[in-house]
């Protein structure tokens, strides 16, 4: 393997210390205008590359932010690409780490991106967490920590998540609006703030709208497709069978889909189908989903601005949270009446 050249290289080449070649570098004005350019020149020449882990250690700082995702799937890749583009224009590096939804991983990565001296943190947990000592470890050590999608409320950091309550209520009066009366929810883990929330605003709705609430409309199950289609067939079993059904992600309403095809219904005349996200596949179907456009990299530039501005700012912004509103897309699967 090919030597890299030091510091040191440069400094016997050019007869010089090691200190004035360091501070040439750096354009230090003690050194002269003529070293520092036969300097600078020759680390050219030698390609010259600065040892980026001595460089942060002198300055306390690595200009890179450790990112912490559920799953890498469409939403959260989406929110990742906003958050790089950002740090990308300000200089910095992000380093992404997966949990895939576990809570033993997400605690390995939040060490390892500790041991990796990121400057801070942005996470979105995992399904299984509800124990969060590591992340009151980040807070113990001062390091600057944003929460994004998936929230505490418990935790005095900043924050951005989606009104998820809001894009629950859109979802089930669009389905109230184009006719259907019995409307069963997939709604997602039960110990998940957005799958809760998400469901708060179903319930709402069908209240202000005198619809009565029946338990056994409202299935909770992990965000997977293969659990989405047995629920959904569970539910089209029933004597008295739903006539829509609103699936807190597109994923759960895409397995909605196929046991909905599977017993030969229709949308959205024999039953209406909502989604939630508005990934790319909910308009190529056929029909195409109605969803709820969730702006996930709009979320992830506006999350790495919020971190960047704690990172550089003095003021307290522990109790500052960013509200994203949501907006409903309608398509062909749930839209009965026309220009409604």
């Amino acid at each position: 393997m090919e030597k890299q050249t030091t510091i040191k290289d440069i400094a016997l080449a050019l007869r010089l210390s090691t200190s004035t070649v360091s501070r040439a570098l750096r354009d230090a004005p003690d050194v002269s205008l003529e070293t520092r350019n036969a300097v600078k020149a020759l680390a050219e020449e030698l390609d010259y590359q600065p040892n980026k882990l001595a460089l942060s250690l002198l300055k306390n700082q690595t200009n890179t932010i450790g990112v912490i995702v559920p799953n890498l799937d469409y939403i959260p890749a989406t929110m990742v690409k906003g958050i790089d583009e950002v740090a990308l224009e300000a200089g910095y590096t992000v380093m992404v780490c997966q949990s895939d939804e576990s809570f033993g991983r997400e605690i390995l990565n939040t060490k390892r991106l500790l041991d990796s001296l990121v400057d801070g943190f942005i996470v979105s947990f995992s399904s299984e967490t509800n124990v969060y000592d590591h992340i009151k470890k980040i807070q113990t050590k001062k390091i600057p920590l944003v929460l994004f999608d998936r929230v505490v409320d418990s935790f005095s950091v900043p924050k951005i998540r989606l009104d998820n309550a809001e894009g629950g209520r859109l979802a089930t009066q669009h389905l109230i609006d184009q006719g259907y009366k019995r409307i069963a929810i997939l709604a997602g883990p039960g110990n998940l703030n957005v799958s809760n929330d998400r469901k708060d605003g179903y319930l709402q709705v069908l209240k202000q709208n005198k619809i009565p609430i029946d338990k056994n409309l409202i299935i909770n199950c992990d965000f997977n497709q293969d659990y989405a289609y047995i629920a959904t067939k569970e539910l089209l079993a029933m004597k008295k069978r739903p006539d829509a059904i609103f699936a807190i992600s597109d994923r759960l309403a895409l397995g909605a889909m196929l046991a909905i095809k599977e017993q030969g219904l229709k949308m959205p005349k024999d039953i209406g189908l909502c989604g939630f996200n508005n990934e790319p596949i909910t308009q190529l179907l056929t029909p195409s989903i109605s969803s709820i456009e969730m702006f996930a990299f709009e979320i992830g530039k506006a999350t790495a601005k919020l971190f960047l501005e704690m990172l550089h700012s003095d003021a307290d912004m522990s109790n500052k949270e960013i509200v994203i509103k949501p907006k409903l897309v309608v398509r062909e699967s749930s839209k009965r009446l026309p220009g409604r």
